[in-house]
């Protein structure tokens, strides 16, 4: 049985951008995002799962913290009780204080190669790179030790 999970907009236009979008269905169910992640991606997809946070008063405060699409991000994860795909640096900090568990962009790739649904993430960090997306030689290192690649 798959894990539900909420994500930001980031890891969709990453993994758009590098043709691997289809990891998150694979991966996980539902894929949840709140209306303002799904305006920041601007594709619509099948599986991907559009909900808005109960919590309007949460998102207003969150909002002084990060923006408008993270804040409904983390709201929403915290109303379900699932995992956060974030990769913003601030966010990830308010979201852990908050008790959510966080995967980055490049924790779903290691998760998809280690389910099986990749044979290799080292072409997938590269195109990530060409595709604008900063990673430290850090991140990366740990990325491939993780995945049984480095």
């Amino acid at each position: 049985m798959k894990e539900p999970i909420v994500t930001n907009s980031t890891c969709l236009i990453s993994l758009e951008r590098i043709h691997q979008l289809g990891l998150l269905p694979t991966l996980f169910e539902p894929v949840m995002v709140p209306p303002k992640v799904q305006e920041e991606f601007g594709i619509s997809v099948a599986w991907l799962t559009v909900e808005h946070p109960q919590n309007t008063a949460l998102v207003m405060a969150l909002s002084q913290l990060v923006d408008a699409g993270e804040a409904e991000a983390i709201a929403l994860a915290l109303e379900h009780k699932t995992a956060l795909v974030l990769d913003d640096r601030k966010a990830r900090h308010v979201a852990r204080r908050l008790g959510i568990p966080i995967i980055g962009t490049i924790g779903i790739l290691v998760r998809a190669k280690r389910q099986g649904a990749l044979s290799s993430i080292r072409p997938q960090l590269e195109a990530l790179k060409h595709a604008g997306l900063h990673l430290t030689p850090e991140l990366e290192q740990e990325a491939l030790h993780l995945a049984n690649e480095g």
